[in-house]
């Protein structure tokens, strides 16, 4: 049996939870197929990265942070490649896939925020996502969607037949780093010595980052709440509320930071918020369950289905709803406790093991037999 891994999409450090799920889950597929022959096809900015024992690569020759190149390399080379190597199946992990190929095709789909939010991509990837995500949904042979409410999604809005949908969780990477020591972090990212209120996300629109703000200056006991992710256009417009709000010198927009700052963040942090409107899966309220941190996110999407009853759930439309849920896990020193112990519970459901025994078993109903 030979599996192809279509990860033309994987620009190292660039692309997101998606990479980390794809590098997270590929060992996984070997450990629980060790008889079976993997391949990842990757593009040239991935050429040379040691993908792990018993995973081949194979390069095809784009360079992915172009679009354009992207889907020549996906759609037109790709194809050829994996015949040529002589693969069975490929499964595509980045929500987009050739469609067509010698072969069988598995896509795994992460969300369909390009339909919810339309405003959440721009330009040539808006595009590509309205046109290459239903073309993957309809010539892929089974579809993996991370969540129910991303199985839910594609039946309604891509008319997708449920029975052609395999729902496979994904899970929260394990610290592998130790945590920038507490005097340092604060010290260098000027957080002083006040509580930390932590949330983790790119700054876009759908993250509801706006709603948060206004939520925190509804608080009377303020913490510091710290906002590190990449930045994007719409940070200036976030940093321009927390002025009119009277609360930027209660915030802190850090942009990306490294892996041990950000363990040192979930370390010092008194809670984690989540207020996004729309989540294919959920993976940062999961990484913050699995570090002990009480967690208040939103009921949107998939957020709820990952959550369980481990977080402090509300309305992320409603400002004063977000706030109410902040008080809440701030001041209930209680609830925060049961919190923490029901979320590191609610993350360890979770394994990438499982992520792969889910894939094997599309895999085999694609196939028609057993991948071992």
């Amino acid at each position: 049996m030979h599996i192809g891994l279509n990860l033309l999409f994987l620009v190292p450090g660039e692309t997101g939870g998606m990479e980390v799920a794809a590098r997270a889950t590929l060992p996984e597929l070997v450990a629980a197929a060790p008889n079976t022959r993997f391949t990842a096809f990757v593009n040239r900015e991935a050429a040379g990265e040691d993908w792990g024992a018993g995973i081949e690569s194979v390069v095809v020759p784009v360079n992915a942070a172009n679009r354009v190149e992207w889907v020549r390399g996906e759609q037109a080379l790709l194809p050829g490649a994996a015949a040529r190597t002589g693969c069975d199946l490929v499964h595509s992990l980045g929500s987009t896939a050739p469609a067509r190929g010698r072969f069988r095709r598995v896509v795994t789909i992460h969300d369909l925020i390009y339909k919810r939010f339309p405003e959440a991509h721009g330009g040539v990837k808006a595009l590509g996502m309205r046109a290459l995500v239903p073309l993957a949904a309809r010539r892929s042979h089974r579809i993996v969607a991370v969540s129910h409410a991303t199985a839910d999604d594609l039946v309604e809005l891509l008319g997708v037949r449920r029975e052609k949908i395999d729902v496979v969780a994904q899970a929260a990477a394990a610290p592998r780093v130790t945590p920038t020591p507490a005097a340092e972090l604060r010290a260098r990212l000027g957080l002083g010595d006040r509580p930390l209120l932590l949330t983790a996300s790119a700054k876009r629109r759908h993250k509801n980052l706006l709603r948060l703000l206004e939520a925190h200056a509804l608080l009377d006991d303020r913490p510091l709440l710290v906002l590190p992710g990449y930045a994007t256009d719409h940070e200036a417009e976030l940093r321009a509320r927390a002025e009119q709000l009277g609360i930027a010198g209660d915030t802190r927009f850090l942009g990306w930071v490294g892996e041990a700052d950000m363990e040192g963040l979930y370390a010092q942090a008194r809670a984690f918020v989540f207020p996004s409107l729309y989540e294919g899966f959920g993976l940062p309220v999961l990484e913050a369950m699995g570090r002990g941190v009480a967690v208040a996110c939103s009921e949107n999407s998939a957020l709820a289905e990952v959550a369980g009853d481990a977080a402090l759930l509300f309305g992320a439309e409603d400002p004063r709803a977000i706030a109410a849920a902040l008080r809440r896990v701030l001041s209930d020193r209680e609830l925060a406790a049961s919190l923490r112990e029901r979320g590191r519970a609610q993350a360890a459901r979770f394994t990438w093991s499982a992520t792969a025994r889910g894939c094997l078993d599309s895999y085999a109903r694609t196939l028609g037999r057993p991948v071992a």
